[in-house]
């Protein structure tokens, strides 16, 4: 398995760090300021959680204080920008929130970008609920920044067919491309673990897959990984599967 791929799948975290079971239904618009308050919180020095657990109850922070010291550990150099969002038609209020940074291994330099939408309730403002809407990361061990574009629904229908596109963007001329692509199980997902990807030979164009959504509604987690000739690029996309098209998402 490559390491490329082993460090980028931490990347999983920005995810799945912030967003815990959704356990409830009352719905409570959020401040419109914390979305900077989160954001202030997430560029704290690290292993300074006191700003962030003062903005869940106790019962949503139990697990999100050892991902996140985790995450801040192996990605230390880290910027995160935390907007608000169009409230969903359920009346949650929802927040645009992006992560970029750089880490060092094994005398390579990686970078990497994700976002993701995060629906969020909340009472005497504290968060009380969340839940992911969308969410995708890109991480790379190219020099320059490596266009590509990631064609993956954010939700779609139980039983469906779909396309996972990973595009690069920029021509190859006569370079090969080499990649693979997995579904994670939520175990992986949650314990960080690091999955093989067999790789094969690729078009010049990027990876391009028809897939097809589980018969029940979830989470479906893809991991895709690219030999470029500038460089390994890792991504990752969580895709929502549902039962009713009212639920898919623009």
């Amino acid at each position: 398995m490559s390491r490329a791929l082993r460090a980028s799948l931490v990347s999983l975290l920005v995810g799945s760090a912030l967003a815990l079971p959704l356990t409830g239904r009352a719905v409570t618009q959020a401040p419109f300021d914390l979305s900077e308050r989160l954001e202030v919180a997430l560029n704290q020095s690290e292993g300074n959680v006191a700003a962030l657990r003062s903005l869940f109850t106790p019962e949503q922070f139990g697990g999100l204080e050892e991902r996140y010291r985790q995450f801040s550990s192996r990605f230390p150099q880290l910027n995160w920008s935390v907007r608000p969002g169009t409230p969903t038609s359920d009346g949650r209020s929802t927040m645009q929130i992006g992560v970029s940074g750089r880490r060092q291994q094994d005398g390579l330099s990686y970078s990497f970008y994700a976002n993701q939408r995060l629906a969020v309730t909340t009472e005497s403002g504290l968060i009380t609920n969340q839940e992911i809407l969308s969410d995708q990361s890109v991480m790379t061990s190219a020099k320059e920044s490596l266009p590509i574009s990631l064609l993956i629904p954010d939700s779609v229908l139980t039983g469906s067919r779909y396309d996972v596109d990973v595009v690069v963007e920029k021509p190859l001329g006569d370079a090969l491309l080499a990649g693979g692509l997995i579904a994670l199980t939520p175990e992986q997902v949650l314990g960080q673990e690091s999955p093989d990807i067999q790789l094969q030979p690729l078009g010049g164009g990027g990876l391009f897959k028809s897939v097809q959504a589980p018969f029940k509604p979830g989470i479906q987690t893809w991991a895709a990984l690219l030999v470029h000739p500038e460089g390994v690029v890792s991504v990752s996309k969580q895709v929502r599967v549902v039962d009713d098209k009212s639920q898919l998402q623009p």
